[in-house]
């Protein structure tokens, strides 16, 4: 159903039930009372004839389906218009007999009655519509929270292990500033027991030599 429609029908029903009052009223009154009662319901046909116009530009805009239940519809909402029209004839005319003027006022309470029981009725069916959309958006927006909520949970997680990654980050470069640290003293102590075992070779040679110079000459004297 057509939200468009719907708003333009219950504006009718409205209307219909409210011109359908008027013209009640308007059949017991007389002279320039009258007239002006008349020039008013009128005014409200030609806006009634407004909102049909309106019904059946939107009904004809819709899926064929759809199209055919609210023209069906508003062939009723026309019958209606039709007949408040010739009841407002018959008022203005003035030709109404007392006998006549009684059923004229009996008729229009009972129509003003039904349209007023078809009209609480289409709005009941509004009001529970509202009341199921407004369900819907509750749903919806309680969905929404929980979604939301389980998305600042996961941004939560997400910001402790990218600290924890950040600290074995750091972590680790602690450990190769400690490895490079250490890198480097070893090389120094090798370099140094390099360096020491060049020196203790040359001592060993020179005492070696001094060693053999002595045993030659205690020898050759």
């Amino acid at each position: 159903m057509s939200e468009v429609f719907e708003g333009y029908e219950r504006q009718y029903c409205e209307l219909s039930a409210n011109l359908s009052k008027k013209c009640t009223a308007a059949a017991a009154l007389g002279g320039e009372q009258k007239k002006q009662k008349v020039s008013d319901i009128r005014v409200g046909l030609e806006n009634a004839e407004d909102l049909i116009r309106k019904m059946d530009i939107e009904a004809r805009s819709l899926q064929p389906n759809v199209k055919t239940m609210l023209l069906a519809k508003l062939r009723e909402y026309k019958s209606d218009l039709n007949n408040l029209k010739s009841e407002v004839k018959r008022i203005a005319s003035g030709n109404i007999n007392p006998d006549a003027r009684d059923q004229l006022l009996e008729s229009g309470m009972a129509d003003a009655l039904t349209a007023s029981t078809n009209q609480r009725s289409r709005l009941m069916m509004t009001t529970e519509r509202l009341n199921q959309s407004s369900d819907r958006i509750r749903d919806s927006r309680r969905t929404m929270l929980e979604t939301e909520e389980l998305g600042v949970s996961i941004l939560q997680d997400l910001h402790s292990q990218r600290q924890a990654l950040l600290h074995a980050n750091n972590t680790l470069h602690g450990v190769d500033d400690n490895i490079g640290k250490s890198k480097r003293i070893l090389t120094a102590m090798s370099r140094r027991m390099n360096r020491n075992k060049w020196i203790i070779g040359i001592i060993i040679a020179v005492l070696i030599i001094t060693i053999a110079a002595v045993l030659y000459f205690k020898l050759v004297k």
